[in-house]
This record gives C-alpha cells, sequence and structure tokens, in this order.
C-alpha cells in the first residue's frame, strides 16, 4: 500500500526558488565579467571590466537595471568633490538605480533570486541613536553609493544589502525604479513641510528635484503649487508635473521685484515654501514671501554660507528646516509610483547604454539637449 508523500513549507519554498533560478538562467550563465564605469579624477571617467563581485552576508547580487545621473555624480566629475567629499582615489558612479536579483548572500530572507527591485543607495550602521531614533539619514556611518571612498553602482553587476533593496511590483518598470530615489528625496522634502490638503507650496527650482517635489506635493493635496526657475523648457515640464502657476526669473532680477510679481500671480502667500536651489538669492526670496507661521524648507545645497534676513524670519515666526537625503521614504514613494499617484517616467529626457556612459555624462556635463534625467541602462 502506498503513502501519501508530504513536504514541508521549507522544502516547497526552496524547491520554488530553485524553479525560479533556473527559468531565469543564471544558474548556468554566471558572467565573469562586469562592466563598470569609474571615475579616477576630474574630467577622468573610464568604462572597465572588474570582476563580478560576491555577496556578503545580509547581500544579494543585483543584475543591474537603470541607473539615473545626478547633479551629484556631475559634479564629482567635473569638481572632484563636493563639500568635504573629494574623490581621492578611482571610484564607481551611480546611485540613482534599479535591478534584478541573480544571487543571495547568507541569511537574506526578504528577497528571492528574479525580485526586480529599486536600490536605496545608502546604508547606515543601523546601531546609532540616530538608526535607532529613526533618524538613519543622519547616521555618522552612512555607506552611500558613489559618495567618496564609497563605490557606486553603475555597473552590470553590483552588491548591495539585502534590506535596503525594495522590490518591485510587476507592473513598476526599473525606470521607475531607479526614479525612486529623487522621487523619495521629493517626498523627504513635503513631510518635512507637512505639505497636506490645502497647502500653498512655492518650488524654488524646476530641476529634477524641483520637479520631483512637484509631483509629491501635489499627490499630497496641496491645494495650488508655484514654481519658478530660470528656463522655460523646465517650467513646462513643471506644468505637466501638476503645477499651478510658473514664473520665469531672470538672473538680474531683484529679490523684492520676483517677491512682487509672486504676489501679483498667487494673490496670497505660499504657507509652505521648498528651495530646491540653495542659493542666496531663492533663500531670500523663501523667506520673503512665505506666509507667516509658514515653513521654509531647504533641500538645494549651495555656498556653505549665504546671507538671509533672520530677523524677518523671527518677525514672522517662519519655521527654517533642512533636510538631508531621505529616511523611510522609498516605501512612500514606491507606493506612489505603483499607485499611479505620480508619473516619474516624463522625466527622463534621454537614454543611453551603459558602453555609452561618457557620451552620456558629456551631455549631462554640458546640458546640451535640455536634459532633465538621463538614464543609462546597465544590460541591453
Amino acid at each position: 500500500m502506498s503513502r501519501p508523500c508530504y513536504i514541508t513549507w521549507l522544502q516547497f519554498d526552496k524547491a520554488w526558488h530553485l524553479i525560479r533560478t533556473v527559468s531565469i538562467g543564471y544558474v548556468f550563465d554566471m558572467p565573469t565579467k562586469n562592466l563598470t564605469a569609474v571615475l579616477y579624477k576630474i574630467n577622468d571617467l573610464r568604462l572597465e571590466d572588474r570582476p563580478v563581485p560576491e555577496p556578503k552576508e545580509g547581500e544579494v547580487l543585483l543584475k543591474m537595471g537603470c541607473v539615473g545621473i545626478c547633479g551629484s555624480d556631475v559634479h564629482y566629475l567635473v569638481h572632484g568633490r563636493i563639500s568635504d567629499f573629494i574623490v581621492k582615489e578611482p571610484m564607481i558612479m551611480g546611485h540613482e538605480a534599479s535591478g534584478t536579483v541573480v544571487k543571495l548572500g547568507p541569511n537574506v530572507k526578504n528577497l528571492a533570486i528574479g525580485d526586480r527591485v529599486a536600490i536605496e543607495p545608502g546604508v547606515p550602521c543601523r546601531k546609532c541613536s540616530f538608526c535607532k531614533e529613526g533618524k538613519y539619514n543622519l547616521c555618522g556611518e552612512m555607506i552611500f553609493c558613489a559618495t567618496p571612498p564609497v563605490h557606486g553602482n553603475l555597473s552590470q553587476f553590483y552588491t548591495h544589502a539585502a534590506d535596503f533593496c525594495y522590490k518591485l511590483p510587476d507592473h513598476v518598470s526599473l525606470e521607475e525604479g531607479a526614479l525612486l530615489e529623487p522621487l523619495s528625496v521629493g517626498v523627504h522634502a513635503c513631510r518635512q513641510a507637512a505639505v497636506g490638503l490645502g497647502s500653498i507650496v512655492l518650488v524654488l527650482g524646476a530641476g529634477p528635484i524641483g520637479l520631483v517635489t512637484v509631483l509629491v506635493a501635489k499627490a499630497m493635496g496641496a491645494s495650488k503649487i508655484i514654481v519658478i526657475d530660470l528656463m522655460q523648457n523646465r517650467l513646462d515640464i513643471a506644468r505637466n508635473c501638476g503645477a499651478d502657476i510658473t514664473y520665469k526669473i531672470e538672473t538680474s532680477d531683484s529679490v523684492e521685484k520676483v517677491c512682487k510679481a509672486l504676489t501679483e500671480l498667487i494673490g496670497e502667500p505660499p504657507t509652505t515654501t521648498i528651495d530646491c536651489c540653495g542659493v542666496q538669492t531663492t533663500a531670500c526670496i523663501g523667506i520673503e514671501i512665505t506666509k507667516p507661521g509658514g515653513t521654509y524648507v531647504l533641500v538645494g545645497m549651495g555656498a556653505n554660507e549665504v546671507k538671509v534676513p533672520l530677523v524677518k524670519t523671527c518677525i514672522k515666526e517662519i519655521q527654517i528646516k533642512g533636510m538631508f537625503r531621505y529616511c523611510n521614504d522609498y516605501p512612500l514613494a514606491l507606493a506612489m509610483v505603483a499607485k499611479g499617484n505620480v508619473d516619474v517616467k516624463q522625466l527622463i529626457t534621454h537614454t543611453y547604454k551603459l558602453e555609452q556612459t561618457l557620451e552620456a555624462f558629456e551631455r549631462a556635463k554640458t546640458g546640451s539637449g535640455n536634459p532633465i534625467k538621463i538614464m543609462i541602462y546597465c544590460n541591453q
């Protein structure tokens, strides 16, 4: 008499992962080469083959999908440094990224081979007071992609902490996964500003971060969004992202002229100003025009020191808040994209293959063709 065959859930789970692994072809075709974009020094970016890394405990090996070029990447290329972060040794570029899991390191339980993920590029220590208080973006031991001396992920294969990889739903593309990085900056900015239903939001600057801030503010229920910038083409995109009012300024415009024009256009002062430029002029505009009792959030990083009318912030009781990167914002950013509340793909203006990385960075550096977001496909 035959006996029924029983298997445990663990056995079934292991069998399923094996089936998935074989079906996507990674068991028998693990690569030996890894084309990688490496910055050696100012204006010296090279493509070279490097070994495929091995995932350590708690890490996954990713076949990289998309990597966006950020303003910070261009800054390192042109200047070799951002503040105290200096490129002293060759550094792999890239931090706005997504990929597919091809190998699991020991003790990875939240992901499986074949999962497509968005990569949160900053991995904190998880042990300090900031991490334990839920403010891990302020962790002093943060390891952040493409921030000297830490390597980035602009390569064909890359390893990353599994708990800072976010599984993408089937209907969310790898391009959208990569764009969760800048979108999370917009989420963090709007959270700092407490944007909500009925908020009147002024966004200073319509670069990529200004545009994602507009997208998030709209999704969070802002009743009126105003955007200013020097470039009309960016203001046109801001309209598509949800801006109700746009205003083109000139470099010669005084703070008084801009504030007067904005007051006439808006009809009432903004309850919140989010400064995505961080230069002295925009800081002064923000403090001058924000409604008494309102909030001014500084996102853009300009010079270390700027002259601002601090006494006016006292008289108007304006809250001045800084913000740095993001913290616990990726899940909300992903939910916004997955639910269709924001359309980040409209920000992609130029695409390149990994082999065309030097050409892509040249476009980002010169600004030819008015790029907003340049996306590099790492395994096409």
